[in-house]
């Protein structure tokens, strides 16, 4: 059941206020942005210090390979046309 009273917006309309809205958070919260705490600081360094040494090998790559997506039926035993005896 719905009001009468319902307010509704097109998508255009709806991403131009989430745009604006987005973009006061921006200025207000960059006035208000503070230093990271020296331990946040010192953890953030080491992080991107482990990031750098990491090599492709060392972590398993998340997304499947190109083998893995393509379906492959399993070979089967009871091919038809196969030489087996009755």
């Amino acid at each position: 059941m719905g009001t009468g009273n319902e307010l509704r917006i097109d998508s255009l309309h709806c991403r131009a206020i989430c745009d604006e809205i987005g973009e006061r958070l921006r200025i207000v919260l960059d006035r208000e942005s503070t230093a990271l705490p020296q331990r946040l600081q010192l953890l953030m360094a080491r992080l991107a210090e482990q990031d750098l040494l990491m090599t492709p090998s060392m972590a398993p790559s998340i997304a499947p390979s190109m083998d893995d997506m393509v379906w492959r039926p399993a070979p089967s035993e009871d091919m038809p046309g196969s030489m087996r005896a009755a």
